[in-house]
Order: C-alpha cells, then sequence, then structure tokens
C-alpha cells in the first residue's frame, strides 16, 4: 500500500497550476480581445486577481476559476469601454477637448448638493462614481448585500439630480 502512495503524483501548487495553464489562458485571452497588446494586458490583470484571491478557490476546479476570472475581467472591460469610449491618440489630433465645468457657482451647487444625502448614500455615490469601485466591491467595504449598495445608489443619484434642478439656474452661453 505504501507504494502505491509513493507513486501517486502530489498535488500541484497553486503558482505550478497558474504556470501550466498559461499557454491556455494567453490563446483564450487573444481570442476574446483580438488583440496582442489587450490579450496580455487582460492575461497579466487574470493572473493577478488569481493571485490576490487565492483564498476564494475552493479546491474543485481551478481551470475553470481562472477562466471565469478571465471572462468576467473582459466583460467588465468591455461594459467600461462601452460607457466610456476612447479613440487613439493618432485618431484624436482633430477633436476638440469637452469643456469641463468651469462654472464656480456649479461647483459649490454640486457640493452643497452632495451634502444634504444621508452620509451612507453619499459614501455609496462617492465609491462608486468618483472612485470607481464596482458595486460588489463597495458591498464588501461597508459590510451591506449588493442590493442595499443598488438602492442606495439609486436613492442618492435621484436626490442629487432633484437637488440640482431644484435651483433651476440657467445656463448661458458666453459671446464668442
Amino acid at each position: 500500500m505504501k507504494a502505491r502512495e509513493a507513486q501517486a503524483p502530489a498535488p500541484l501548487s497553486f503558482e505550478a497550476q497558474i504556470l501550466a495553464l498559461l499557454p491556455q489562458l494567453r490563446r483564450y485571452s487573444r481570442s476574446l480581445t483580438r488583440s496582442d497588446t489587450e490579450s496580455e494586458d487582460l492575461l497579466q490583470d487574470c493572473i493577478e486577481k488569481a493571485l490576490v484571491n487565492r483564498t476564494q478557490w475552493r479546491g474543485s476546479n481551478f481551470k475553470s476559476w481562472v477562466y471565469r476570472i478571465m471572462t468576467n475581467l473582459h466583460l467588465n472591460a468591455r461594459r467600461l469601454n462601452a460607457r466610456r469610449p476612447s479613440v487613439g491618440i493618432e485618431d484624436a489630433e482633430g477633436l476638440a477637448a469637452s469643456p469641463g465645468v468651469d462654472d464656480p457657482l456649479e461647483k459649490n451647487r454640486l457640493v452643497q448638493a452632495l451634502e444634504t444625502l444621508p452620509k451612507d448614500a453619499r459614501a455609496i455615490l462617492m465609491l462608486v462614481v468618483v472612485e470607481g469601485y464596482a458595486y460588489q466591491e463597495v458591498a464588501d467595504m461597508l459590510e451591506i448585500p449588493v442590493g442595499t449598495v443598488m438602492s442606495r445608489l439609486s436613492r442618492a443619484r435621484q436626490a442629487l439630480r432633484e437637488k440640482m434642478r431644484e435651483e433651476n439656474v440657467i445656463q448661458l452661453r458666453r459671446p464668442r
């Protein structure tokens, strides 16, 4: 019986399993992004996330767990790019920059409107909108359910819209 135990292969370490998957992950990231540079970025992000979250792996199917991480990272990046489309630097030469909020009164109104929000709603609004955290990350930080994050964020946005609308300041165009 001891001979059989000695012949059984030892389970691979976490890092060894990732190294064994690298060629497959590289092909998969390339098929998702259709770009060499983006696929390398996706691969690196996936490996980093897997290493950081290694305690979340439950030991069932390592390959599917890592593939799920890569798929989610890719889908999140696509959603972000859809909300904030970008143009390559070569293509952006003739484009004018969008004007920012230069009106100090408008900034003051926004700050005052933010201060009227309840602390929990303001915190969630700042974490999601300003800091760019995902709903799940905010839920984990604040130790509340994701649904609570979503509903508080929705109510905070609505309250902010209403407060900004209350002022009803009409912006006049400046003469050229």
